[in-house]
């Protein structure tokens, strides 16, 4: 599990010399974090999946009144090309947010989706229990993600938004 979170960590910002946090909170099992050397704040979560072989998952959240990045590793996934450009529809457990969103593969179990910042994707996923990624053409690598107290978690990422440094 600290593999998949290290990663996730590398993905959100270049690592420096040290794990520096300048602001860190929890909400649940959310981690909210400005680490010293990130430009924004991010929201993580991971757990283990009991139903599905105790597999871990991760999903990392941040964004800017630009972009929403998020990122889901799944050590389920083994990905072939990295920096492959792959589409898949985006929902929540009652609402579709995107159809045919570009994700990029960064490495074999980690996928990244960069979206133009809107609101009503922040106001879907607050609201959400799960999230969902629909591969096209892809069923067996299409994913389920847990993201309970989400609306919570990003309350807080607001505020560290609001408040960084």
């Amino acid at each position: 599990m600290r593999r998949f979170l290290f990663a996730a960590a590398l993905l959100t910002g270049a690592l420096s010399a040290g794990p520096a946090l300048a602001q860190q909170s929890k909400v649940g099992d959310w981690s909210i974090e400005k680490r010293g050397q990130d430009t924004h704040c991010n929201a993580s979560r991971g757990y283990k999946d009991k139903d599905d072989e105790n597999r871990d998952y991760v999903i990392v959240i941040t964004y800017s009144d630009k972009a929403i990045v998020i990122v889901m590793i799944y050590d389920g996934w083994e990905w072939d090309k990295v920096g492959e450009i792959l589409k898949a529809d985006v929902g929540t457990d009652d609402s579709d947010i995107m159809s045919k969103a570009k994700w990029e593969v960064m490495d074999k179990t980690t996928v990244r989706g960069i979206f133009e910042y809107d609101q009503s994707i922040m106001d879907r996923l607050s609201k959400a229990k799960r999230l969902t990624l629909d591969f096209e053409d892809d069923d067996d690598d299409s994913i389920e993600m847990q993201i309970p107290r989400a609306g919570e978690a990003l309350a807080a990422l607001k505020f560290c938004e609001e408040n960084r440094k």
